[in-house]
């Protein structure tokens, strides 16, 4: 894989030095608004006045189902960006998730550049411009057909650049624009997210069957070693507290062994916490067995049920081989002695939902009903991995800038939006700008807060 990272990165500059180049050879087609620079064209205008026309009877058809996903996707993302709020003001200073920044852009390799490699795949240079280019051309080309099919005339097409930051627009007429009605002007904005909506359920079912195609399970993925809760002032003995290079640190209990990791005690110590969480003295734990099982003497392993049968074949004390596989599909074998618990043949090892909270959590969670996080899968060619994470990418990054774009603030689409719906219930243009205005503001604040969060972790 090193390789091709150099395959990539050498792209990112190819196409870096190529963007540069012909903007400077076209430099007269540039033109800076605010912070962007504007690249204008009329390629796709053709394209865009030919659909519209052609299609014209069921665009119209469903225009009220555009302005439905368009308040859909504005009541979750400020529901989502809430959430998220909270669940990240709970995190201890501690937490993976409190490490995180707050605000991050989603550049090539950010996973990499951010420490979030165990949250994210790798986002390659290439992902990233496949995926805008899908993104962008299907949102700006749906804006362009809504409007022609209002008769709000299309002045240009293009590309916008913030910085290192590559978009895509369609310039309408904005006098035509603000002559047409409210519902159509709704409808004109909310199409470009819902474009990308339908890129996401497309390249969704795309990625299902790919995923069915492309990949065999082949083991059992366990969470965590079997824990019990102790009582702190039950504790008789703790063995090596100062020595920071063991994983476990044995605690004697009522004449029972227990483990438990330096972090853990030292929290409950400095919080003052009764009670704590530790790791049963279990034939897994002893063994340090790790990665995803797939076999356990003869028995296949492809899921806990797998295990659990298995399991019941066998008595306490009964000695067992247990293979694993890890990331790299290296296989380890352990011979392992197994306990007793409640008269039963005992590993001691536990698999528990891994729900995750929040934007990207929900989003997770949609996934886990596809790909099994407790299973582990193998491909079935070498450039499976590639092509699924590709496809992940490609529906992650369409709904997310659905989300973003019907936020009601700023220049976004869902800021017009939200202050045109307020407008028509009110009757009042001025209670729309204010409406518009005070959520702009909330957005702010809730960034500004979750950076301060975020900063505060490292002090």
């Amino acid at each position: 894989m090193i390789s091709f990272i150099a395959i990539d990165i050498t792209l990112l500059v190819l196409f870096t030095l190529f963007v540069i180049i012909f903007l400077y050879t076209r430099k007269h087609n540039l033109k800076r608004e605010g912070l962007m620079y504007l690249y204008r064209t009329q390629l796709g205008v053709k394209a865009i006045e030919y659909t519209s026309k052609k299609y014209s009877h069921l665009l119209n058809k469903i225009k009220y189902l555009v302005i439905a996903s368009g308040f859909i996707l504005m009541a979750s993302i400020i529901y989502l960006l809430g959430f998220t709020l909270y669940i990240y003001l709970q995190q201890a200073k501690d937490s993976a998730i409190a490490k995180i920044p707050a605000v991050f852009p989603l550049i090539p390799y950010f996973p990499q550049l951010f420490n979030l490699e165990s949250f994210f795949p790798p986002f390659y240079f290439t992902y990233f411009i496949v995926a805008i280019a899908i993104i962008a051309v299907s949102h700006e080309f749906a804006h362009g057909i809504f409007a022609r099919l209002f008769n709000v005339k299309i002045k240009s097409t293009g590309f916008a650049f913030l910085g290192p930051f590559l978009g895509a627009f369609v310039e309408q007429d904005d006098k035509q624009m603000v002559k047409t009605t409210k519902i159509q002007q709704m409808t004109i904005l909310a199409a470009g997210t819902f474009a990308n909506v339908l890129m996401m359920i497309l390249f969704g079912i795309i990625l299902v069957f790919f995923f069915h195609l492309s990949y065999t399970p082949s083991g059992f993925i366990f969470n965590s070693y079997s824990i019990s809760e102790i009582n702190i002032s039950d504790i008789n003995q703790v063995n090596n507290l100062s020595a920071n290079n063991l994983t476990f640190i044995p605690i004697s209990v009522n004449n029972k062994t227990f483990y438990a990791t330096q972090k853990s005690l030292s929290y409950s110590k400095d919080n003052n916490i009764d009670t704590l969480l530790v790791y049963d003295d279990s034939p897994a734990l002893k063994a340090k067995l790790s990665g995803a099982i797939t076999k356990l003497d003869n028995y296949k392993v492809i899921s806990q049920a797998d295990l659990v049968f298995a399991l019941s074949n066998y008595k306490p004390g009964d000695k067992v081989s247990i293979k694993t596989l890890n990331n790299s599909q290296e296989v380890t074998e352990y011979n392992i002695t197994l306990s007793e618990k409640d008269g039963k043949a005992y590993l001691g090892i536990l698999s528990y939902p891994t729900q995750r909270k929040g934007v990207f959590g929900s989003i997770y969670n949609m996934f886990g009903k596809v790909k099994s996080p407790n299973i582990y899968y193998t491909p079935n060619f070498q450039s499976a991995d590639f092509i699924y994470d590709l496809l992940w990418w490609i529906v992650i990054l369409n709904i997310l800038v659905a989300l973003f774009n019907m936020y009601p603030a700023g220049i976004l689409d869902g800021g017009r939006f939200l202050m045109l719906t307020v407008w028509g219930i009110s009757g009042s243009k001025k209670a729309g700008d204010k409406a518009l205005s005070i959520m702009s503001y909330i957005l702010l604040a809730l960034v500004v807060v979750m950076m301060i969060k975020w900063i505060s972790v490292f002090f």
